[in-house]
Order: C-alpha cells, then sequence, then structure tokens
C-alpha cells in the first residue's frame, strides 16, 4: 500500500523482476551528490524516529495476534529446505526478501510443525494472506482421509519408528537391505502428484532425517531411492 502510494504521487518508481514488483526506488537521484543523498537519508531516519517515539508500542501490536512466534533456528531450517527460494514463484533471497509462512494459518488452527511451514517471498506471502480465500479447515480434515482395505490403514505403533503430523516411517516389512526404511503419508492419495504442499514439505524432511539417521548407524550406505526420486548422501 505504501509503495503504491508513492508511485501514484511521483516519489519513487516500481522495481520489477521477471514482471513483478519486488521493491521501490526514489526518482531522480541519480544525479544526487553523495552528500545529498546521506542527508536525505538523515532526515528520512529522523522523521521514522519522531513516529515510533510518538506511536510507542502500538506500532508493533499487529505482530502479536497470533501467539507464538517463529525461532530463528526454524527459520533458518525452512529457508534451508526451500533451497532459499520462494516455494510459489522461485524467486531467489537474492532477490527479494523471504518470509516463513504457515501454510495453514494459526488462525485455523495451523501448528508451529515445520510440516506446516513454507518459504514465500513478501510478494506472494502478502497476495496469499490477502486473497486466498481456501477454507482450510476442509484441508485439515482431508489430512484424515483413510481408504479401506489400504494395507498402511491399520499400522502397528510398535512398527512405527518416526512421525510427524502428516506422515511416518516404518521398517519394511519384507526390506531389500538391511535399514530398508518406507516414508508414508497419513492421508490416502492414489500417487506421489496428490499430495498437498504441507504433507510434500512433511515427507521431504522425514526423509532427511531417516537418511541421517541411517547413515549414523550405518556409514557404508552410498544412495537412497524415494518416490521423489535419488537423494544422495550427506558429504
Amino acid at each position: 500500500m505504501v509503495g503504491k502510494v508513492l508511485t501514484n504521487n511521483g516519489i519513487v518508481d516500481p522495481v520489477k523482476l521477471a514482471g513483478r514488483i519486488v521493491g521501490y526506488r526514489l526518482k531522480d537521484i541519480s544525479n544526487m551528490s553523495a552528500e545529498d543523498r546521506s542527508t536525505l537519508i538523515g532526515q528520512c531516519e529522523g522523521k521514522i524516529a519522531d513516529y515510533i517515539e510518538k506511536r510507542g508500542d502500538s506500532i508493533w501490536k499487529h505482530r502479536f495476534n497470533a501467539k507464538g512466534y517463529v525461532p530463528g533456528s526454524v527459520r533458518y531450517e525452512v529457508l534451508k529446505q526451500a533451497k532459499y527460494r520462494c516455494e510459489l514463484c522461485g524467486a531467489s533471497a537474492a532477490e527479494i526478501a523471504l518470509h516463513v509462512d504457515h501454510i495453514i494459518p494459526r488462525s485455523k488452527g495451523g501448528q508451529d510443525d515445520l510440516s506446516n511451514f513454507q518459504a514465500l517471498c513478501i510478494t506472494c506471502n502478502t497476495n496469499k494472506r490477502d486473497t486466498d480465500d481456501a477454507d482450510f479447515r476442509d484441508v485439515a480434515k482431508a489430512y484424515a482421509h483413510r481408504e479401506k482395505g489400504c494395507v498402511f490403514r491399520e499400522v502397528s505403533a510398535d512398527r512405527v519408528i518416526a512421525e510427524n503430523e502428516l506422515c511416518y516411517a516404518i521398517l519394511d516389512g519384507f526390506p531389500v537391505t538391511p535399514l530398508h526404511t518406507l516414508v508414508i503419508p497419513k492421508r490416502h492419495v492414489s500417487d506421489y502428484f496428490d499430495l498437498f504442499q504441507p504433507e510434500l514439505n512433511a515427507m521431504r524432511r522425514m526423509l532427511e532425517e531417516m537418511r541421517s539417521d541411517i547413515l549414523n548407524k550405518d556409514c557404508s550406505v552410498s544412495g537412497f531411492i524415494g518416490r521423489q526420486g535419488f537423494l544422495p548422501p550427506q558429504p
């Protein structure tokens, strides 16, 4: 909103990348001296300081509408898994600021679990918040779907070696090799491509966890095959 107002008033120009606005730049500063730029920055910082002093803590109240916060360690893990790119449009962190977003919002019952986080650029995150009218309660109900007759519907608790909200891991009952492990979504789907993004996130992290565990038990394992493709061991 601020960028749009400043643009309409001829103060800034939008900076675009692949047709999307990723920031704003002040107009007519190419010929401005370093001294003038420093003066302008000082004036802006002074105005910001005056505003903060006038408004006080009320400026930040919107950040505490939801309980809790995303710890730095979680933010690091989410961005690392996303390869520092927006998981919706693919923009790199080098091009635009990335946010850690709750796929299912806290207000809709979303949990602070790694499987419910995704990396979104500031533009995609803003658009998702303002225009996404999906009923996330229906999505949450879908996660509980189990198909009668599925061999994975009723797995005894003693077979489960790892679990999160959306998937679990078991040792294969008929292992091809020692430590042969299966990572299975809790929701029944016909194939991999029917999985929701939170489930893909959860399974990817479970695969990484299981790979690390297997390598700790047997460092001679040289590779891993999954529905997502070949996963080479960590160097």
